[in-house]
């Protein structure tokens, strides 16, 4: 227990809002073998007692991790916050290897998804596409080394610290970009 008084035990689930809760839970299992698990369907909201029907579905991402989604028929239709770009708000889920990335991505290309990548970040490589909802979703495979990830831990709080004063880009880890920006030159994958 934490001197708060409470342990965190990791996250339950995390939950968006779908068009059609059927053609979700569809989607993810065709494309990323997401079983569909659970679902709640209640007239009432049981934390406001507000009326507002919905369907609250969960699907399996692996490891005791739950994406879940809510259909909400009578709200107005689901829109987007138009003032932060498409590419700022999405769900990452880690991939194994850079082999299930390369697959995953030829498997979504052949089912009709747009695929964007991989994206190397330095210490991730990453392929982002979009759900039928609109949600903006990425496949990342961890390429880092344990020291890089020491040298971004140690780092990180000058990092935000200079940040939160500029609003300038900070340079403490600008050699993670170096490499992906040279690999992008290399061979024209988006860095």
């Amino acid at each position: 227990m934490s001197e708060k008084g409470f342990t965190m035990g990791g996250v339950h689930h995390v939950a968006y809002r779908c068009k059609d809760a059927k053609v979700t839970a569809d989607w993810y299992l065709e494309m990323l073998g997401m079983p569909f698990d659970v679902a709640f369907a209640e007239d009432h909201v049981p934390s406001t007692g507000a009326y507002d029907p919905y369907m609250h579905i969960f699907l399996n991402a692996g490891n005791n991790n739950i994406l879940a989604f809510f259909e909400l028929p009578e709200q107005p239709e689901m829109g987007r916050d138009q003032n932060t770009p498409e590419w700022v708000q999405h769900i990452a889920f880690r991939v194994p290897s850079m082999d299930d990335l390369l697959a995953a991505k030829k498997h979504l290309v052949a089912k009709g998804v747009d695929v964007l990548g991989p994206t190397n970040h330095g210490i991730f490589k990453s392929i982002y596409f979009f759900d039928p909802n609109g949600h903006r979703l990425e496949l990342a495979c961890d390429t880092g080394t344990p020291e890089q990830l020491t040298e971004l831990r140690r780092v990180a709080p000058d990092m935000l610290e200079e940040w939160s004063q500029t609003k300038r880009a900070p340079q403490h880890a600008a050699w993670l970009h170096e490499a992906a920006r040279a690999e992008h030159d290399d061979n024209g994958e988006n860095a």
